[in-house]
């Protein structure tokens, strides 16, 4: 085990897997395809491995929770009202984090029957294009001070107060903020806080987002494999922009497809690599939960924090 995981538990796919023992996944196959992402990898067989035995371990922190409001009321003398409970989900561009949230929802809606299940993306917090140009930091979307993490926290705090909030709704079509279209976020029993930066903040260094998180998870892998994800995915989705002149993807689709591999590994090694490496994989012990995937997206080993 490398020493950065030294806080961690490791668990192999074969021992995780019994600690689920119905054979139910809770879903269809169909229902699993309708959640992917792009060229993203997951089997039915991953659900009953890996995630319906992280449904089980998220009912146990969810009774934790609950047991703790209870005798903090107590303590306290006070009423303390039921707060939401947040998963937080982070990991590289391409690896993956986007069909986890998915399938994680999904999952608690059906084990946790009449509960609200929400899924917001940090995608919505980045600052709007016009305003990134202003600030002369286009180039580096996704890095830390491309988000307005002021409004992120407060959302958070907000949510975790037990109020519904407005946030604002991004496109990967247009690939910005979209004008005057928010998502209200109503109360949820579960919300689910997905993107690569939901354990940073570089705005308020003595409040991260993780302090609002009672579970969080991180999707690790290779930088090798996650290039080789992040350039499939690119090219899919050039494809898929060649008849559509507003997607962001549409400039790319005359290049040759020697030219947009030059291209897409330059945006890999310059912008995605280097936020990989300086500010998304240094926060991956703040996880309460590091999922490890093998070449394919196929999970092999799981770190769960002691």
């Amino acid at each position: 085990m490398k020493n950065e995981f030294i806080n961690f538990e490791k668990v192999s796919r074969q021992n995780w897997q019994q600690l689920y023992q119905k054979d139910s996944p809770l879903l269809t196959e169909s229902e699993l395809n309708s959640i992917k992402s792009l060229n993203d990898q997951i089997s039915m067989q991953d659900v009953l491995d890996v995630y319906l035995p992280l449904i089980n371990l998220i009912k146990i922190y969810k009774n934790a929770q609950e047991n703790l409001t209870f005798s903090k009321s107590i303590f306290l003398q006070k009423t303390i009202k039921e707060r939401p409970f947040i998963i937080g989900i982070s990991g590289s561009v391409a690896v993956g984090k986007s069909t986890t949230s998915r399938l994680l929802k999904l999952l608690l809606t059906r084990t946790f029957k009449n509960s609200r299940v929400d899924m917001v993306t940090t995608d919505g917090f980045l600052y709007p294009n016009a305003i990134l140009k202003e600030k002369d930091i286009l180039n580096k979307k996704g890095f830390p001070e491309s988000y307005n993490m002021e409004l992120l926290l407060n959302f958070l705090d907000n949510i975790k107060s037990g109020h519904d909030v407005a946030i604002p709704v991004y496109s990967h079509e247009t690939y910005d903020i979209v004008p005057n279209q928010m998502q209200t976020i109503k109360k949820p029993d579960f919300l689910i806080v997905e993107g690569i930066n939901v354990f940073q903040n570089q705005q308020n260094n003595r409040l991260y987002m993780s302090d609002y998180f009672d579970f969080s998870i991180y999707i690790d892998a290779d930088s090798q494999h996650i290039e080789k994800w992040y350039l499939e995915r690119f090219y899919s989705l050039t494809e898929m922009a060649k008849k559509d002149e507003q997607n962001y993807y549409n400039r790319f689709t005359k290049m040759s497809f020697d030219e947009l591999t030059t291209f897409a590994k330059e945006v890999w090694k310059n912008t995605n690599l280097f936020n990989l490496e300086n500010y998304i994989e240094p926060t991956r012990n703040r996880a309460e939960l590091i999922l490890h995937k093998s070449k394919n997206h196929l999970i092999d080993e799981i770190y769960l924090k002691k």
